[in-house]
């Protein structure tokens, strides 16, 4: 790839802002146009600079985000598709699907799970087997000169 133009790279980056916006989507060419740069042109050299073309690239920052709300945010899932952009829910699970390789439902689910919630002390997974010697009896465990025995 040849040298990049700091101005260039500079418009790019500014195109990438214009990207990651949800609340009004540009079109592509829109962008393209407000960054003074051609469709064609634009997209070939987003794609060479970002690793990703314009539109895969929100695509991408939309799932991400999503991903962030369905973890940590008291949003429901479909409250969740159109915060982050998306007019339907089915498009959105399927996507969510396709490209996380869970549904938005059961990524929320399990990722809940994992979340620190703020105040309370952190939660330490802890394998089911030692939880349940906590509810026995000090006199079930043998003492360790018996156990070498």
């Amino acid at each position: 790839m040849p040298r990049l133009d700091p101005d260039l790279l500079r418009r790019l980056c500014a195109a990438r802002d214009l990207l990651e916006q949800w609340d009004e989507p540009l079109p592509v060419e829109e962008i393209a146009r407000r960054v003074v740069i051609s469709p064609f042109h634009f997209i070939r050299r987003f794609d060479q600079v970002f690793g990703s073309t314009p539109n895969r690239y929100r695509v991408q920052h939309r799932i991400r985000r999503a991903k962030e709300l369905l973890a940590s945010g008291d949003l429901s899932v479909t409250q969740t598709c159109f915060a982050v952009g998306f007019e339907s829910l089915g498009s959105f699970s399927a996507l969510f699907k396709r490209c996380v390789g869970t549904t938005p439902s059961q990524y929320r689910r399990e990722r809940r799970l994992l979340v620190q919630v703020p105040g309370l002390p952190p939660t330490t997974l802890i394998p089911g087997c030692l939880t349940l010697m906590a509810c026995l009896p000090r006199d079930a465990f043998r003492s360790s000169g018996e156990a070498h025995a």
